[in-house]
C-alpha cells in the first residue's frame, strides 16, 4: 500500500521515536534529567496504571458489591464501623478503603473515612454502578482474551446473561428485565447529553425504536411538553414501560408499539426517529437493516437520530475502542462504529445527508442526525 507524503513522515517518526522511548539507557536519563523527569514519572505512572487497571476495577466492583459508597456518603465513620457495617474483618476493611483512597474513591481526614471526589461523581450516576454490578460476567470473559478474540465474540459469561440483547423474537419477562434494567439506569445521563445537544420541541412526533422501559422517551418528553411520543420495542419491553411512562403521567400522549425491529416493519407519521443506543448493539448487516427500515418508516424531510459512544472519539478513544470493543465483542452482538463509518452505512441506507452534533459530554454519547 502507498503511503502519503504525510502519512510517510508519520510512520518515520512513529520508528524514531518508539525506539527512542524504547532504549532502557534513555529512560534513565529521562528520569535523572530535570527537564524530562516530570514526562517520566507521568509516563511510568501511565504504564502501571494499564499494568494495575484489573486491581482498580475490583476495587470499584468491592466497592459498589459491599455498598461502602452509600455507608460514606451518610456520615464521615472509622474503619472499625465500616468493618462492621460492611461484614469484612477489620483488617479487610483497611485494605479495601486504602485501595479506594488510591483511586479517589474515598479519603481520609481525621482518621475517618468519607466519599472522595470521583467516589461521590460516581454515586450520582447510578447507571455506572449498575454496570460495575454486572461487570464479573465480562471479567470472566476476559479472563482469556485472547480465545476470545479467536472465537470471534459471544459464547461466554456476558453472551449468556444478555441473551435478550443478541436474539430475535417476543423475548419474555425474565430474558428482557435484566437488560432493560441497566438500560434505564444508566438512561439518564445519556438522555441529558442528547437532550441539551438537538432541539427536539422542532417536531412534532418522535418514534424511539428499541427505547426499552421508555426512560429517554419521558425525558424528552418532559423537554418537549407538545411531542407526541412513540415507543417501539419487543412485547414484554413494552409491557416494562407502560408502567414507567404512567408514572411519569405520559401514558396519555404515548402510542406503544410491540414487534421486532429487525424483523417487522416500522410504524410510519413519525417525524423524527431515535435511535438510542441501539445501532452499535448489532452487527453490520442487521444494522444497516434497520437504518433502511427507519429510511422506509420517515416521511420526505423526516430525520433520525443516532445517539450512542462512538469510536475513535477525540479524547475518549479507551471507552469507544478498547472498553466498548471487547464489552460487545463478549456480549456477542455489535460493535463501535466512528461517526465516518455511521455516516457511510447512513448513506448506504438512503439517507440523503447527515451531520456530527456536539455534545458536551463525548465519551458518554455523541449525536449523528440524518434526513430523510
Amino acid at each position: 500500500m502507498e503511503l502519503s507524503r504525510l502519512d510517510d513522515w508519520r510512520l518515520r517518526f512513529a520508528l524514531w521515536r518508539n525506539g527512542i522511548l524504547g532504549s532502557p539507557r534513555f529512560q534513565r536519563f529521562a528520569s535523572r534529567f530535570p527537564v524530562t523527569r516530570p514526562v517520566a514519572r507521568a509516563r511510568a505512572r501511565a504504564l502501571f496504571d494499564l499494568v494495575a487497571g484489573f486491581t482498580y476495577s475490583q476495587t470499584l466492583a468491592a466497592c459498589i458489591q459491599t455498598g461502602l459508597l452509600d455507608l460514606l456518603a451518610d456520615a464521615p465513620t472509622t474503619t472499625a464501623r465500616v468493618a462492621a457495617r460492611i461484614d469484612l474483618p477489620e483488617a479487610g476493611a483497611e485494605r479495601l478503603l486504602r485501595a479506594a483512597a488510591a483511586i479517589r474513591l474515598v479519603e481520609a481526614i481525621g482518621g475517618q473515612w468519607l466519599l472522595g471526589a470521583d467516589g461521590a461523581a460516581l454515586r450520582g450516576n447510578r447507571g455506572i454502578a449498575e454496570m460495575v454490578a454486572h461487570h464479573h460476567l465480562l471479567y470472566a470473559d476476559l479472563a482469556d482474551p485472547v480465545a476470545l478474540l479467536r472465537r470471534g465474540g459471544g459464547g461466554g459469561a456476558l453472551s449468556r446473561h444478555w441473551t435478550y440483547a443478541e436474539s430475535t423474537g417476543s423475548g419474555d419477562a425474565a430474558q428482557v428485565g435484566g437488560y432493560s434494567a441497566l438500560m434505564t439506569a444508566s438512561q439518564p445521563l445519556i438522555a441529558e447529553q442528547v437532550l441539551d445537544a438537538y432541539r427536539f420541541a422542532r417536531h412534532r412526533r418522535l418514534l424511539d425504536v428499541g427505547g426499552g422501559e421508555g426512560a429517554f422517551l419521558a425525558a424528552a418528553g418532559a423537554r418537549a411538553p407538545a411531542l407526541d411520543l412513540a415507543l417501539f420495542d419487543l412485547p414484554a419491553v413494552g409491557e416494562r414501560a407502560q408502567a414507567r411512562l404512567a408514572a411519569a403521567g405520559l401514558d396519555g400522549r404515548t402510542t406503544l408499539y410491540g414487534g421486532d425491529f429487525l424483523a417487522d416493519p416500522l410504524p410510519k407519521g413519525y417525524d423524527l426517529i431515535s435511535l438510542v443506543r441501539v445501532l452499535h448493539d448489532h452487527d453490520d448487516a442487521p444494522a444497516l437493516a434497520l437504518l433502511r427500515a427507519v429510511h422506509d418508516a420517515l416521511p420526505p424531510g423526516g430525520r433520525l437520530l443516532i445517539a450512542e459512544p462512538m469510536a475513535r472519539t477525540p479524547g475518549a478513544k479507551p471507552a469507544g475502542d478498547a472498553y466498548f470493543g471487547l464489552y460487545l465483542l463478549a456480549m456477542g452482538s455489535g460493535r463501535p462504529r466512528s461517526p465516518r463509518e455511521i455516516a457511510a452505512m447512513l448513506r448506504a441506507a438512503g439517507f440523503a445527508s447527515s451531520r456530527l452534533i456536539r455534545t458536551a459530554i463525548p465519551l458518554t454519547a455523541r449525536v449523528i442526525v440524518a434526513n430523510r
